[in-house]
């Protein structure tokens, strides 16, 4: 059994010549440079943040990889979901390509999810592809989207449907950096959490039901157990099925919904990822009951467990008007998950037993989010 504590705990990605480590603990960021001289060598660098993160966190990182003999610069980039655009996807790598990019440079991506889907991307095309690093600093993107290689952009037609498959050369998570994320941003990377005990870990689940407040306390042990069991899940999901054409898909649980809902408020601050993956949960396992797939008391300890935490379980009122069954699922139609113009879910036979379908009937669908459209 894994015991769990504020050392760093080392996971690897098993991908044969594209394997990595994650490594997880506190005060990781002043030892970056030192984790990537191990495994690169010393290299020109690049790190990207944002303005939310790099006046906390940029100068620290510059003297860790400075004091490692790695050369390099920082570019700060505007924060917020509105980054993932081609808009600055162009600026990015415009501003990569001038100052002399080069195929050993090493692109740094220090901040949340949307940072490291954008420096993942840009270092996918750029040159023909470069290596990169995540260090990721917030809860959402230690547990999720910093592991396996997932790399995107959005475009007005959905969520994430221009990127590519490119893994990291290595993912530092230094659960230091959580103590500085806002409440709000903390409970959405929670929600991201919580969903690796319900696609596949019901002990896990049923740990968070028990002590997941401590996570959102700021408890480090708490913290970092979390963190090490959503991303040992990702691991060895990652490992069997890196470019999604099975199990994988699993990690898309709520999702479907989530990025339905995402698209209509248009990728703004009304739904923040997080909090539309804990809807999207809650919808899929009311499909699923609804199906006759789920019992219903399985329904309702997410329900509990996602209200007592602070997780939204309901849509916001509509930002220009009303939710709308026909709209939503017309969303979900340009979800990139669409084979053979089916839409794929992720529903549940219960807590920890999760599968992908694309079976599922519209009429069902069209009355649970009729209802939604009630409730909201």
């Amino acid at each position: 059994m894994t015991q769990y504590s504020e050392s760093t705990q080392t996971i690897s990605v098993d991908l044969g010549p594209r394997s990595y480590d994650i490594a997880i603990g506190p005060g990781l960021l002043d030892s970056a440079g030192s984790l990537i001289s191990e495994r690169l060598g010393e290299r020109q660098t690049v790190i990207i943040t944002d303005s939310n993160v790099g006046p906390l966190y940029a100068e620290r990182l510059e003297h860790s990889l400075s004091e490692a003999g790695h050369t390099g610069r920082t570019i700060q980039i505007d924060a917020g979901e509105q980054a993932k655009s081609f808009v600055y996807l162009e600026s990015l790598l415009d501003d990569l390509l001038s100052e002399g990019l080069e195929r050993g440079t090493v692109l740094v991506a220090l901040g949340g999810g949307v940072i490291g889907d954008l420096t993942g991307f840009a270092a996918s095309i750029a040159l023909r592809g470069v290596e990169f690093v995540q260090i990721p600093t917030t809860l959402l993107a230690q547990v999720d989207s910093s592991v396996g290689g997932k790399t995107a952009i959005n475009s007005p037609h959905g969520k994430n449907l221009v990127g590519t498959f490119y893994q990291p050369r290595l993912v530092i998570a230094d659960t230091e950096t959580l103590k500085t994320l806002p409440p709000r941003e903390l409970a959405a990377g929670y929600a991201e959490t919580v969903k690796y005990g319900l696609l596949g870990d019901k002990a896990f689940f049923e740990w968070l039901e028990n002590d997941g407040a401590d996570v959102l306390a700021g408890d480090p042990v708490a913290q970092a157990r979390a963190i090490v069991r959503a991303c040992e899940m990702k691991a060895e999901i990652v490992n069997q099925d890196e470019r999604e054409t099975g199990r994988r898909a699993l990690l898309n649980l709520g999702h479907t919904f989530a990025h339905a809902l995402e698209a209509e408020t248009g990728f703004g601050g009304l739904l923040l990822h997080g909090e539309a993956v804990s809807i999207g949960m809650v919808l899929a396992f009311d499909l699923s009951v609804a199906l006759d797939l789920c019992p219903a008391a399985d329904a309702a300890r997410v329900r509990t467990h996602f209200e007592k935490i602070g997780l939204p379980i309901h849509v916001p009122p509509h930002p220009t008007g009303a939710w709308d069954a026909k709209t939503l699922i017309a969303h979900m139609g340009r979800d990139k998950k669409v084979q053979a113009g089916r839409t794929s879910f992720i529903l549940v036979r219960g807590i920890g037993d999760a599968f992908v379908t694309n079976e599922v009937d519209k009429a069902e669908l069209t009355h649970l989010l009729d209802t939604l459209a009630v409730a909201a």
